[in-house]
């Protein structure tokens, strides 16, 4: 027996004996996916993560702050082995069981399959390969740590990005280290996260411990819009039930049941969050321009509605909320907020951009019958439109504004919150106002216990970024008995169970 396969067995045995899973999450971002491998019984050993700010989210919500694990590191100058000593865990291929992350796509783009075996082969040889450099690094944590369970997620466009199907060409890297490798697409509202949000999940096991891979079963359903169907038919134009590899393979995702409870909404999710009156906030002053950090706690107000999501996001076992809220803090546009109040569910920037007009129309009316009629071209009149019509062209930016509907799971959380926020406008008129951090962190499943290091832009940054915490969690639940010898038709842990609607 080689080294490598004694490691792997004594890895193996402990798990069958009833040790947890410990986890090694790379290109960790503040957790996502570490919270919902926690949550599946697993223990959060160490993170790599290169952005400060979504390191210290990372080492306080898991290592209770220690210094040690809130460092940024980044994984092409940190060796698997100056990891585990640095963080005390002994030896590099000793210290964890499960690696999982979301390597940045481009570290695989254009790369091509041939090149990516020749990569895996001999990666020295393409070590200075901007294009290939990130794929080396992560290789070289899966040979140094010889995880029984590797986890990749990503944006679905990994099954066709440039031609190439990236998820099949990093599973015939996983085949020829010993992995069997399945590889799908799921979506985050079928498995009670109240966004409907497409993932590439790709999960490899070492083939002395499964023959196979099983995927989690939603646990909601809904009828997803048809964007959503398109991309998916796109993404998976290349994807083949059987690949170069009889190792690799793509596995269509599970459908959901009409009998499940359906999907969870943007208004149980958010709810029963303090009513922020944006309009009303601007004029008494206490909203203004400046950095939004998370220094005032604001009590639940007399609206306190709690779904049995949010029972679950605010009673969240090592996450719990408290009393108030910290991190309910939301962006000072003041041009916008009347507009923000005027819209229709459902509504872009075409109807955004429309209903501004119509608002100047009402303000030039107004002022004429005042007396003060504003002249054509003049300067009074191109200052009145810059306070009332957003300056995008809307035949160019579609959907860059949308509001929500309160009746239907959100759209996809992006990164790009960090910028505008204007992708997810709160679907109350009253409220009239993009959603805060803590209703992103809400949408995207993160419990009110979790908290987030920075100011407001870095935090919806690391929102944005993150692995639904509840998808992580459905994952992850039928991931572990595998690891311990066992195929399930259940889980060994039960699914977070909430819902009901039919």
């Amino acid at each position: 027996m080689t080294a490598n396969a004694r490691v792997v067995a004594a890895k193996a045995a402990r798990l069958r004996a009833g040790g947890r899973p410990r986890v090694l999450d790379l290109f960790s971002g503040c957790g996502g996916l570490s919270l919902g491998f926690e949550a599946a019984g697993c223990d959060i050993a160490a993170a790599v993560e290169f952005d400060p700010d979504a390191a210290r989210s990372h080492g306080m919500n898991f290592h209770g702050g220690h210094a040690r694990h809130c460092v940024a590191r980044d994984i092409t100058a940190t060796a698997p082995q100056a990891l585990t000593s640095e963080l005390g865990l002994g030896a590099a291929d000793a210290a964890f069981d499960v690696l999982v992350g979301g390597p940045p796509c481009q570290a695989f783009a254009r790369v091509g399959r041939s090149k990516l075996r020749e990569v895996a082969e001999h990666p020295e040889a393409f070590r200075h390969d901007p294009r290939a450099r990130l794929y080396i690094e992560y290789l070289r944590y899966v040979d140094a740590c010889a995880p029984l369970a590797v986890v990749i997620e990503n944006v679905p466009d990994m099954l066709n990005h440039g031609g190439h199907n990236l998820a099949a060409e990093i599973g015939e890297t996983l085949a020829l280290r010993g992995y069997v490798v399945r590889y799908t697409l799921l979506n985050a509202a079928f498995y009670g996260v109240p966004q409907m949000r497409e993932r590439m999940i790709l999960v490899a096991i070492r083939t002395e411990v499964a023959e196979d891979v099983d995927l989690p079963e939603p646990t909601h359903w809904i009828d997803l819009p048809s964007g959503y169907l398109g991309s998916r038919a796109v993404a998976l134009k290349l994807a083949q039930t059987r690949g170069v590899d009889p190792c690799v393979r793509y596995v269509a995702a599970p459908e959901p049941a009409r009998a499940l409870p359906r999907a969870v909404t943007a208004e149980e999710a958010i709810g029963d969050l303090p009513e922020l009156r944006a309009q009303e906030m601007l004029a008494a002053g206490t909203l203004r321009r400046g950095a939004r950090r998370f220094d005032v706690a604001i009590p639940w107000g007399g609206h306190n509605r709690q779904s049995p999501y949010v029972r679950l996001m605010r009673g969240w076992a090592g996450h719990e909320g408290g009393p108030s809220v910290d991190d309910h803090v939301i962006r000072y546009l003041p041009r916008d907020y009347r507009i923000f109040a005027g819209l229709k569910p459902g509504d872009q920037y075409p109807e955004a951009h429309r209903y501004a007009l119509a608002l100047l129309g009402e303000e030039l009316n107004r002022l004429a019958a005042d007396g003060q009629p504003v002249a054509d071209g003049s300067p009074e009149l191109a200052a009145l439109r810059a306070a009332f019509v957003p300056p995008y062209d809307d035949g160019k930016f579609p959907n860059k504004w949308r509001k929500m509907e309160a009746d239907a799971p959100a759209r996809t959380l992006l990164a790009h919150l960090g910028k505008d926020g204007y992708s997810h406008i709160h679907y109350d008129d009253v409220q009239a106002r993009p959603i805060s951090v803590r209703e992103a962190a809400r949408l995207q499943s993160f419990p009110d216990g979790f908290r987030f290091s920075g100011t407001m832009n870095p935090a919806f940054r690391q929102i944005g970024n993150a692995v639904p915490p509840l998808l992580a969690k459905a994952v992850a639940a039928v991931l572990v008995p595998q690891l311990r010898g066992r195929r399930t038709g259940d889980s060994e842990m039960p699914l977070f169970a909430f819902g009901g609607r039919r």
